[in-house]
Parts: structure tokens; C-alpha cells; sequence
């Protein structure tokens, strides 16, 4: 059975479009890789994410101390509109692609009319289509998680303790502020992850194209995604914003005492 997959793949079409698996690897190895890039980078420097989660948990802790919560409450349902936004446009896109699915041999004669635009082979093609659904479905997944911790984080600031409750500790209210933060961040790490997908979508359309269009695409993406989380003006406005406060070191005074 292995011997027979192998002449297969060797005497079959995917060896004579070698430059589109090339592309396809390619495309996976930078969105794979700068997932994984930047959620461990996030953890030993200034980005936008981390930033993101300070001024989340300072929320937090101003919504504990105000008495009506009504802004807050609308801040969260903005956030979750803009997720429900981008989650219905996934599944329009994904109709489209549907649809497209069954013009293929019009659309292939499209693209094959345009300049230097190699004519790919029927499964080519439809496999082009499917990794763009495969985005789009990602996509979805994410918008809509984000949408339920938003529903989750909007609970949270119901259930909150009052601003002039004395029974809740100071460090009861430090744990609930950090906790609902967490959820807020999640919440827009999920839908951060949603965007990118958009910009993964933009690199696969230049397939269509050429592999080698695919390829510069992919490359570009992951620079601009790569400049805009951890070199953008954003984060230094948003740094330069934050009061960041070192923990005090003793001095050799008090160490001596």
C-alpha cells in the first residue's frame, strides 16, 4: 500500500506542483510560527498584548470602585458587537467560497487568462479554496469565543462586589479584579487571533495568483503583524500612557535592621 502511495505522489500531478506545496508549507510555517512567536515573546517583553492586559486589570479595578457600572457594562457589549461583526462576515465569506466551489472551472479560466498566472490543475485549485475556508473557519471560532467571555466578563461586572461593601477585603477585591482582567484579556486575545485571520486570508487570495505571490505575501504579513505588536506607535503611546511601578527593593539600611 506504502509503495503504491509513493509512485502515486511521485508519478502523479502534485510533483509537477512541487512550487505550490512549497508555498502552502511556507505559508504554514509563518502562521504556526508567529503564533507561537509572539505568545512567548509576549512573556519577556513590551507588546501589545501584555500592555493590553495591564490597562484591562486597571479597568477592573476602577469599575470596583464606582458605584454605577453602567459605562462599563457598554464598553463590554462594543467589544462583543465587534466580534459578532467579524464572525457574521466569516459566514458570508465562507458562503462565497461555497458558491465558488462549484464555478471552478469559470474561475480557473479567469486566472489563466491574466499574465504570468500559471494554470494549476483542478484539485490546485480547489485546494486553494479549501485552505481560504479553513482560515475563515479558524476565524469563526475565534470571533465567537471571544463574543462569550465578553458575555462571561459582562457577568462578572454584574456580579461584582459594590464599591461600599466592607465586607469584601481589600485583597478579595484585588483577586476579583485580576481574575475578571484575565477573562477581558482572553476575550481579546481570541479576538485578536480572529483579525489575524484576515490578514492570513489576504496572503492565501495572492495564491491565486502565483505560488511565488503566495509566498511574498505570507512573508510580508508576518512582518507587518510582527511590526505593528512589538515596534508599533500604538505600544509606545500605550507604554508611555501606563504608570508602571517597580516593586521597591529594601535598602542596605533596612536589611541591616
Amino acid at each position: 500500500v506504502f509503495k503504491e502511495f509513493a509512485t502515486t505522489m511521485i508519478n502523479g500531478p502534485y510533483m509537477e506542483n512541487y512550487l505550490e506545496f512549497i508555498a502552502l508549507g511556507w505559508f504554514l510555517i509563518c502562521s504556526v510560527g508567529y503564533t507561537w512567536y509572539s505568545r512567548n515573546r509576549a512573556g519577556r517583553r513590551a507588546c501589545l498584548s501584555n500592555t493590553l492586559n495591564l490597562y484591562r486589570e486597571d479597568w477592573m479595578r476602577v469599575m470596583l470602585q464606582r458605584g454605577n457600572r453602567m459605562s462599563d457594562t457598554s464598553v463590554v457589549g462594543n467589544l462583543e458587537r465587534n466580534g459578532a461583526f467579524f464572525a457574521s462576515s466569516c459566514l458570508l465569506i465562507l458562503a462565497g467560497i461555497i458558491t465558488a466551489m462549484g464555478y471552478t472551472t469559470e474561475a480557473m479560466k479567469i486566472f489563466a487568462s491574466m499574465p504570468l498566472n500559471p494554470v494549476p490543475s483542478r484539485e490546485i485549485w480547489e485546494l486553494r479554496l479549501l485552505v481560504l475556508m479553513v482560515v475563515f473557519i479558524y476565524a469563526f471560532f475565534k470571533f465567537t469565543w471571544s463574543m462569550r467571555m465578553y458575555n462571561f466578563l459582562a457577568v462578572m461586572i454584574g456580579s461584582a462586589p459594590l464599591a461600599e461593601d466592607v465586607k469584601t477585603t481589600p485583597a478579595g477585591r484585588e483577586a476579583f479584579a485580576r481574575s475578571a482582567g484575565k477573562i477581558c484579556d482572553l476575550a481579546g486575545d481570541a479576538f485578536n487571533l480572529g483579525l489575524r485571520s484576515y490578514y492570513y486570508a489576504l496572503a492565501v487570495v495572492a495564491w491565486f495568483f502565483h505560488p511565488i505571490a503566495f509566498i511574498v505575501a505570507s512573508t510580508w504579513i508576518i512582518y507587518v503583524l510582527y511590526r505593528r505588536e512589538f515596534h508599533s506607535d500604538a505600544l509606545s503611546h500605550l507604554r508611555s500612557g501606563k504608570v508602571f511601578q517597580e516593586p521597591e527593593q529594601p535598602s542596605k539600611a533596612k536589611d541591616k535592621t
